[in-house]
Order: structure tokens, then sequence, then C-alpha cells
């Protein structure tokens, strides 16, 4: 699945090599500096592989000599014990950069897959499945990529971006209906979320004239009279507490989202081995 890659993937890498190599791979220094050397990457178990476009930087940003040669594409399945690519180049380069080009490799790699299985799980209906903002620090943006390439969408990237008035908004800001007319006057192009407990609520934010309507914790009945009492005015989202055992059901009642926060916080990192020849 083709997606927009982040911008910020040159100053992510540089900040994790920074984080590992320090002031010098002293272990690497052990190695000729003239030495050659080709690798192979492997997975360990099935998955979709995401997070290519990190790992050839690492490499491009540690010595411009190494090349990779990728086996598997970006977005695809891979099985286990199948090559993914093959490396050559300074062995230096090549054993100072595995750690970091592996962690950026597993991770995304983790988050796309978790997507794609539970996308596939409701690909039968309309809904679509949202990421959230909790993910790992300083890998937002890498994450939420991966959440594409699994077949899933973005939420909102910031606080900067889009407005979801949550119960604290809304009890600071004295009431739905004032919280959406402050947002409106001040930045009426941006989309604009409310989030509600209750279908009396629902039905505030509805009248308010919110774009997205966040159903929060609500009951598989209450969805479905949500999602009747709406008649399609507005966008309506449904989270909290959601697994996989009751996604089906909540995407079966017409809602238009679904978001998930295990999307990003909760992933797995995928087995990768990177071995010399």
């Amino acid at each position: 699945m083709a997606t927009e890659l982040p911008q910020d993937i040159t100053a992510i890498v540089q900040s994790a090599l920074a984080e590992d190599i320090g002031s010098g791979d002293i272990t690497a220094e052990l190695i000729s500096a003239e030495k050659l050397a080709t690798a192979r990457l492997i997975s360990r178990e099935a998955a979709i592989l995401c997070g290519i476009p990190w790992a050839d930087e690492v490499f491009s940003q540690l010595d411009s000599a190494v090349t990779l040669q990728w086996q598997v594409q970006e977005g695809c399945r891979f099985e286990a014990n199948q090559l993914l690519a093959r490396l050559s180049g300074p062995a230096r380069a090549l054993m100072s950069g595995e750690r970091t080009a592996l962690n950026f490799l597993q991770t995304l790699s983790g988050t796309a897959s978790y997507t794609h299985y539970l996308a596939s799980l409701v690909a039968h209906t309309e809904v679509r499945l949202l990421d959230t903002r909790k993910t790992l620090p300083g890998l937002r943006t890498a994450q939420k990529y991966a959440v594409r390439t699994g077949g899933g969408y973005n939420h909102r990237m910031g606080l900067f971006d889009a407005y979801l008035i949550k119960e604290n908004h809304i009890a600071a800001c004295g009431g739905i209906e004032a919280a959406i007319s402050t947002a409106r006057e001040l930045n009426p192009e941006l989309p604009l979320e409310v989030e509600v407990q209750d279908l009396p609520q629902l039905q505030q934010a509805l009248q308010a004239g919110a774009d997205i309507i966040l159903l929060d914790n609500f009951e598989l009945e209450q969805l479905t009279e949500a999602v009747a009492a709406n008649h399609g005015q507005c966008k309506l989202e449904a989270s909290g507490g959601i697994d996989k055992d009751l996604l089906v059901k909540i995407a079966e009642t017409g809602v238009d989202y679904i978001s998930i926060g295990a999307l990003t916080k909760h992933c797995r990192a995928i087995d990768l081995s990177m071995l010399l020849d």
C-alpha cells in the first residue's frame, strides 16, 4: 500500500544513531577499516514489511558505500525465514548500523502488521480504523506511516492540526456549544471533533454542528442508537477499550471510524535478524 513518507526521516535516524553510537562504536573499531563484508537480513516470523526508508537512511548516514538490495517491497507480506535484503559494504558500517536499522524495521513492521490484521477483520464493512496520539515518543510520524502502510488511517497528528474537544475541555469551556462556538471563531478551517459520554450529549454536539463525534465507551446498543440518531449528519467515531473481539461488532453498527490506541502503543516488534556471510 503506497503511502506518503514523513519529512523527518533524516532527523529521526540521525537522533537514533547518536543515541546508539555516541562518541563512537568501540567494538566495530576492532574490525579493519578496509574490510568489506556482505550480510543478509532475514525474518524469523511472518509479517508485513515496513521501515525500508528508515533502514536505508541509517546506512546512508553511516557510509554511502553500503548498498541494500531489498528482496521484499515495503508494505508486502513475508514469511518466516525469508530473505528480506542483501547488504554489502564496509564491515564497520554494517556492524554499527545493524541495531538501529533493525529497531526501525522491527517496530514499524509490528505496527503495520497489527494494523493489517485488525483491518482485515472489518474489511466487509465501511469502517475506517484510526490510530491515536498514543505513540512511542519520537516515532509518531513513523508509526502513523506504518498504520497507513498496514491499511489503517491516521487521526490528527497532534494537538495543532485538528480539534478534539474532550470531557475536560467541555467542563472548562462551559459546555459543548460554548466550546464548539469558540473553536469555530478561532480556527474555522480546522476539523472539529467532540467527545460525548451519552446520547443527550450526542444531541448537543449535533445541534452545535460538530464535524465528527467521538462516542466514548458506548455499549453496542448505544452505538446503534447513536448511528440512527445521527441520520448521517456528521461522522461518528467509536473509541475506548476496543479489542479485537469487540471490533467486528462495533464496525457492524455502522459507525464511520474506530480509533484504537493499541495500534501504536501495544505494538509487538517483529523478529528479524542480520547475519554476516
